[in-house]
């Protein structure tokens, strides 16, 4: 079904289906508008394309992934967009998607003067509903935070990189859009950036770019956080164990001599013989464990359960 709005300088063309376009109607257009028609039905994923073959009569046409589930690759809304100096047109485009309200949506078009300022109102509500997404994701990543301080283990790394594929999800959405942004501007020429639209989205699209570095500099810093964790904890465990098989080396090596079945063993027959290899066997174990004490070498061995502590 056709919706169309209409405005002193352009018309929005609103079709659900390619098929509904009416070539016709597009003039000078038609051609180009036939094959991009043809070759989108093929589209899945973010495409954009440029034609300034005809001065004044430029066009930017493409699809457009405008929301995305961070669960499923394939959970994702996407609209084919061509836009012109004086007309936009879209095919399956759902502003409930993205929460907007279509009555608001209208009311900025009624502030526009072309149909790229009327687009960018379009693009301004995708980012908007981006960013609302990520000043909720600022709250899990606060409470993130504490967390980690509160009880760390496996299960707060695995949160980790949750957040982080979520900042990466959002990012790719507004990759496009800053895309679209450059293209119009190679199409058109500086002159279309002076509508308010137009400076408006811009700012969104830097504002949503600065929010999601920002978060994603903040989950990096956790991630390295948690490998000098994991590597001082994985340090202990090995001093532990070098030290354990160091103090353990005077019994092994007391323990193998006498335990040799030679002919010639004179100490079978003192008396106090058992006494005499355990005195040995604890003055070298003792000697060895204050030299390593003396080196440094006997620092903490690895704890991990202490509540509010990283290192301990």
């Amino acid at each position: 079904m056709e919706r169309e709005y209409n405005e002193d300088n352009w018309t929005w063309h609103r079709y659900d289906h390619l098929d509904e376009i009416d070539f016709n109607d597009a003039g000078e257009y038609k051609e180009a508008l036939q094959a991009w028609a043809k070759n989108t039905s093929e589209n899945k994923t973010n495409v954009m394309e440029i034609d300034t073959s005809l001065r004044n009569k430029e066009f930017l046409s493409g699809s457009l992934i405008y929301q995305q589930t961070t669960k499923e690759q394939h959970e994702n809304s996407l609209f084919h967009y061509f836009l012109t100096r004086d007309f936009l047109l879209t095919v399956d485009f759902d502003s409930t998607v993205i929460q907007s309200d279509q009555s608001l949506l209208l009311k900025k078009m009624d502030y526009t003067d072309n149909a790229i300022d009327g687009f960018f109102v379009i693009l301004g509500e995708i980012l908007s509903d981006n960013i609302k997404k990520i000043d909720k994701f600022e709250v899990r990543l606060n409470d993130l935070l504490w967390k980690i301080k509160d009880k760390n283990n496996i299960n707060r790394l695995e949160e980790i990189y949750d957040l982080r594929h979520q900042i990466l999800v959002w990012k790719n959405i507004m990759i496009p859009v800053k895309e679209i942004r450059l293209g119009v501007e190679e199409t058109f020429g500086e002159g279309v950036t002076e509508g308010t639209e137009f400076k408006r989205t811009c700012k969104r699209i830097e504002r949503g770019y600065t929010l999601v570095r920002e978060f994603q500099q903040e989950i990096d810093d956790l991630v390295n956080f948690e490998e000098m964790v994991s590597m001082h904890r994985g340090n202990e465990i090995v001093k532990t164990l070098t030290v354990i098989t160091t103090l353990m080396t005077p019994i092994a090596t007391w323990g193998a001599l006498w335990g040799m079945n030679f002919k010639v063993m004179p100490e079978l027959e003192w008396k106090y013989g058992y006494l005499f290899s355990i005195i040995i066997i604890i003055a070298t174990t003792a000697a060895l464990y204050i030299m390593l004490v003396k080196k440094g070498w006997m620092g903490d061995i690895l704890r991990g359960k202490k509540k509010n502590s990283f290192f301990k």
